[in-house]
C-alpha cells in the first residue's frame, strides 16, 4: 500500500487528455518545450499498485457535478470517443444514483474532489475500479433509446454501480492477497445488486437475472473440472479466476450472511468492517470476524468457522427436504432436511453448511398461512416444525433463493404431486421468485421426461399466470414465459450422456406448445404494444415499461414456433423496421434468424436490413453478430466462419471475440455441439483458442472454457474433443492462461502457486 504522486507529460497536440488517480493538483505547459503539457495528480489514500491507472488521449468529456451528504462537491467526468459524449447521459445518471445510495444504505461518502470514468473500445473486462479513474468498456458507458436495449441500460447501471462501490469494498479496504480475490469482488457484486434491484422497481425481476446467470454460468463451473472455491486455493494464472464462482458464488455467500444477521445486523457488521480496515489489506476472514463481533450474540464462534466453509468449499450443495409428519390437530409440520456437497477436483469428501432455507407456507387458496421463516440447516441432517399449518397446506422452500443451492423434494419422487404442486405454486406464491421458479421447473421436466410434451394442467398454469400477470405485472410474466435455454436444460440433465439434438427438439416442442396454448393472448400483446409505443409517449425504463417491451419480445419468440410460422416472421421482419426502441428491433430480428423453419428469405432479409442500418455503430454490430452465432440452427458453422471474414469483425477486439465466437461455442450448444459435423466444429474453435493466444492469453482463456462439459457426450464427440484440447496443450508457448483450463479439463497435473 503506498500513497502515489503522479506527473505526466506529453505531447499536447496528440495527448490533451492526461489522467491518473486522485486530485488534480497542477497542469500547465512545459517550459522547455512549448509542444509538451504535464498534469500532476496527487491521491491521498492508500493502495496497491493494480489500483494504479493512467491514461492519454484525445477524448471528448462529458461533466456533472454530485453533492455529498456532507454538501461538499464531487466533480464528474466521463471521457468518451469523440461523437459519443451523447450516448454517456444513462451512465452519468447511474454514477450520481450510485453514489447517494452507498452514502445512505452503506454510509459511504466519496473521499475525493473529482471522479473520472474513461470508455474504450478494446478491454477485456467489463470495466476495472482503479481508484478515482475507472477504465470501462464502452459497452458498459454507451446507450441511447435506438442503439441500446433494456438490457444494456440494466448493464451500465449495474456495472457503473459495481466500480463505484469498489472505492470502499476494493480500494479503500482491499485484498492481501489474490487468493482473497472474493474479498472485493462478492461483496461488491452483492452491493450492486442490491443497488439495481432497488432502482429498477421490482426486486424479483433482479434476483431473477442474478439466479439464472448463477445457474447457467456458475453452477456448471462447480460440477466441472475448473471447479473452485470461492476463496482458492492455489492458482496457475490469477487471470483465470475472475470467476463467476469467485463473483456471483461469492456474493450469495456475503447474502447469506445477511440473512441471518438481519438487515440491522448486517449494517453493524459492514460498519466495523470498514472502520476496522480503513486503509489496510485484509482478508476474507477479516470480513467475517467483523460480522461476528459486531453481531456477538447472532451466532457461536463454532458456527461462523462452520460458515466460513463456503469460502474452502467448492461445489453447489444439495439439499433435500421430506414434510415427515403433520398433525392436524395441532396443526403442525415436520420437516426433515439433509444436505450433501458433491466431490469436486481436490475434494472429494465435504463437511456440512450452514445453509439458510427461507420457507414459507400457502394454504389451498394461496394465502400465504405462515409467514417466512429461515430454517438453519447445519447438520447433515436436521429436522425442523412449523406450526399453524393447515391441512391443505403448500410449502414454499427457498424463498427468493436464499442459499446457492440445489434443493430436491422428496414428495416430488411422484410426478403427479409435483407436477400439482408446482403449477399451484406459480398460479398463487407470494414470492414472485418463487413463481418465476416453479415455471422453469415444470418445462425443464418437460424437457428431460416428456420429450417437450406439457401436460393439461401445465397448460392451464400458463394460462393462469398469463391472465393473472398480463396487465399488472409484464416483466415478470415475460419471464414465466421465457423457457429454460437448451445449455441450462442440458446442465440440469440427470443422466449421460446429454444428446444436444434431442434437447432442441424438447425445447422445440415446449415453444409450440405454449404458443399454441397461448396463440390468442400473444397475439393480442403484439396489437397492444403497437398501439403502446404510438400513445404511450416518452421512452421510459420503468418496471412496466420493460415488461411490456419483454412480453412482447417473447410472444414472438414463441409465435415463429407454431406450426405455421409464416404469418408471424413477416409480422416480426415488419416491426423490425419500424420499432421506436433497439429492444424491439433486436427481439424481432432474434425471433426470425432463431426460428426453425425451412422458410426462406425471411432470415437473410431481416439480417441484411438490420445491418444496412446500423452498420456504422459498432456496439449494435456486436449484437448482429451475436445473433447469428448463437441461432440454434446445424449450419451456424458455416455461418460463423463466413462472418469471421466479414467486414464487420475485427479479431482483435474482445468484444466481438464475445459476440461471435463466444456466442458460438458457449451460448450454442445445438450449433457448436449438434450440428451434421460436430467434429469440425471443435476443430474450428481449436484454431481460434490457438490463433488467440498468441495476442490475447486471457480472452483465449475464456473461449477454452467451452471444452469443460467434453466428458459430458457420448463417446464419438468426447474423442473429437479430446484429440483437440490434446493438440492444444501441445503448442509450443502455450500460456499458462489457456494451458490450466485446458490441463484442468483432461486431468494433466499442474505445478499451481499455493495460499499461504
Amino acid at each position: 500500500m503506498a500513497r502515489y504522486r503522479t506527473k505526466i507529460i506529453a505531447d499536447a497536440s496528440k495527448y490533451p487528455v492526461l489522467l491518473s488517480n486522485g486530485n488534480l493538483v497542477e497542469q500547465g505547459q512545459c517550459r522547455h518545450d512549448s509542444s509538451l503539457h504535464f498534469a500532476v495528480y496527487e491521491d491521498p489514500w492508500p493502495k496497491p499498485s493494480y489500483l494504479f491507472a493512467l491514461v492519454a488521449g484525445d477524448l471528448a468529456r462529458v461533466s456533472d457535478t454530485f453533492t455529498r451528504s456532507s454538501g461538499a462537491p464531487v466533480r464528474l467526468h466521463i471521457y468518451v470517443r469523440h461523437g459519443d459524449e451523447a450516448r454517456t447521459s444513462h451512465a452519468m445518471e447511474s454514477l450520481k444514483q450510485a453514489m447517494r445510495w452507498d452514502e445512505q444504505t452503506y454510509g459511504r461518502e466519496y473521499d475525493l474532489d473529482v471522479f473520472n470514468i474513461v470508455a474504450v473500445d478494446d478491454f477485456n473486462m467489463g470495466a476495472m475500479e482503479n481508484k478515482s479513474l475507472n477504465i470501462f468498456n464502452s459497452k458498459y458507458i454507451l446507450a441511447s433509446q435506438s442503439t441500446a436495449t433494456d438490457s444494456d441500460y440494466n448493464a451500465i447501471e449495474s456495472v457503473v454501480g459495481h466500480e463505484y462501490f469498489h472505492n470502499w469494498s476494493g480500494n479503500r479496504v482491499t485484498c492481501r492477497d489474490w487468493f482473497q480475490l472474493s474479498l472485493k469482488e462478492g461483496f461488491t457484486v452483492f452491493r450492486e445488486q442490491e443497488f439495481s434491484a432497488d432502482m429498477r422497481g421490482n426486486r424479483a425481476v433482479k434476483r431473477i437475472a442474478d439466479v439464472a446467470r448463477l445457474r447457467s454460468t456458475q453452477f456448471p463451473q462447480d460440477a466441472g473440472p475448473t471447479a473452485h472455491p470461492v476463496r482458492p486455493d492455489t492458482y496457475e494464472t490469477i487471470n483465470n479466476f475472475y470467476s463467476v464462482t469467485v463473483y456471483e458464488k461469492g456474493a450469495e455467500v456475503i447474502r447469506m450472511m445477511k440473512i441471518l444477521l438481519g438487515d440491522q445486523g448486517f449494517r453493524r457488521g459492514t460498519d466495523l468492517y470498514f472502520a476496522r480496515h480503513d486503509g489496510e489489506a485484509v482478508t476474507c476472514d477479516d470480513f467475517v470476524a467483523a460480522m461476528a463481533d459486531a453481531n456477538p450474540d447472532a451466532m457461536s464462534a463454532a458456527d461462523w468457522q462452520q460458515f466460513k466453509l463456503w469460502y474452502s468449499q467448492a461445489g453447489t450443495p444439495e439439499v433435500y427436504v421430506s414434510e415427515s409428519a403433520y398433525d392436524p390437530e395441532r396443526q403442525s409440520l415436520s420437516i426433515v432436511a439433509h444436505q450433501r456437497v458433491p466431490p469436486t477436483p481436490g475434494q472429494a469428501s465435504k463437511k456440512p453448511h450452514i445453509i439458510p432455507i427461507a420457507t414459507g407456507v400457502l394454504d389451498g387458496n394461496g394465502k400465504q398461512v405462515v409467514p417466512t421463516r429461515n430454517l438453519c440447516l447445519k447438520d447433515a441432517e436436521q429436522s425442523f416444525t412449523l406450526t399453524g399449518v393447515p391441512p391443505n397446506y403448500v410449502v414454499s422452500y427457498l424463498r427468493q433463493f436464499s442459499a446457492p443451492v440445489k434443493l430436491y423434494r422428496e414428495a416430488w419422487s411422484d410426478p403427479e404431486r409435483e407436477e400439482r404442486e408446482l403449477a399451484f405454486l406459480m398460479a398463487h406464491d407470494t414470492d414472485d421468485f418463487q413463481r418465476w421458479d416453479a415455471a422453469q421447473q415444470l418445462l425443464l421436466h418437460a424437457a428431460h421426461r416428456e420429450q417437450g410434451r406439457l401436460s393439461e394442467p401445465v397448460i392451464a398454469a400458463f394460462q393462469r399466470a398469463f391472465d393473472t400477470l398480463a396487465a399488472s405485472d409484464p416483466l415478470i410474466l415475460a419471464q414465466i414465459l421465457s423457457p429454460p435455454s437448451e445449455s441450462y436444460v442440458m446442465d440440469e440433465q440427470p443422466f449421460d450422456p446429454v444428446d444436444p439434438e434431442q434437447v432442441h427438439r424438447a425445447c422445440g416442442r415446449i415453444k409450440q406448445t405454449l404458443a399454441e396454448a397461448l396463440r390468442s393472448r400473444l397475439e393480442q400483446v403484439l396489437d397492444q404494444a403497437i398501439q403502446i409505443e404510438v400513445t404511450h409517449g416518452d421512452f421510459s425504463l420503468d418496471a412496466i415499461d420493460q415488461g411490456r417491451r419483454a412480453l412482447e419480445g417473447v410472444a414472438f419468440a414463441l409465435l415463429v414456433a407454431s406450426p405455421n410460422p409464416e404469418p408471424y416472421l413477416q409480422r416480426a421482419l415488419e416491426r423490425m423496421q419500424n420499432a421506436a426502441t433497439m429492444t424491439t428491433m433486436l427481439a424481432t430480428l432474434a425471433a426470425v434468424v432463431h426460428a426453425d423453419t425451412t422458410l426462406q428469405g425471411y432470415r437473410e432479409k431481416a439480417l441484411s436490413l438490420f445491418y444496412e442500418r446500423w452498420q456504422q455503430d459498432y456496439l449494435v454490430v456486436d449484437k448482429w453478430l451475436r445473433i447469428q452465432a448463437t441461432a440454434p440452427r446445424p449450419d451456424t458453422l458455416d455461418a460463423v466462419q463466413c462472418l469471421m471474414q466479414h467486414p464487420a469483425y475485427n479479431a482483435a477486439n474482445p468484444n466481438n471475440i464475445y459476440s461471435l465466437l463466444g456466442g458460438f461455442a458457449l451460448a450454442n450448444p445445438y450449433g457448436f455441439h449438434g450440428g451434421a459435423d460436430a467434429a469440425a466444429a471443435y476443430k474450428f474453435f481449436a484454431d481460434q483458442i490457438i490463433s488467440l493466444d498468441e495476442r490475447n492469453p486471457q480472452v483465449a482463456a475464456r473461449m477454452a472454457n467451452a471444452f469443460t462439459k467434453w466428458r459430458r457426450f457420448d463417446g464419438q464427440r468426447q474423442h473429437a474433443m479430446r484429440s483437440q484440447m490434446e493438440r492444444i496443450l501441445e503448442r509450443p508457448h502455450l500460456s499458462r492462461d489457456v494451458g490450466e483450463v485446458i490441463s484442468k479439463c483432461l486431468g494433466t497435473d499442474t505445478e499451481p502457486a499455493r495460499n499461504p
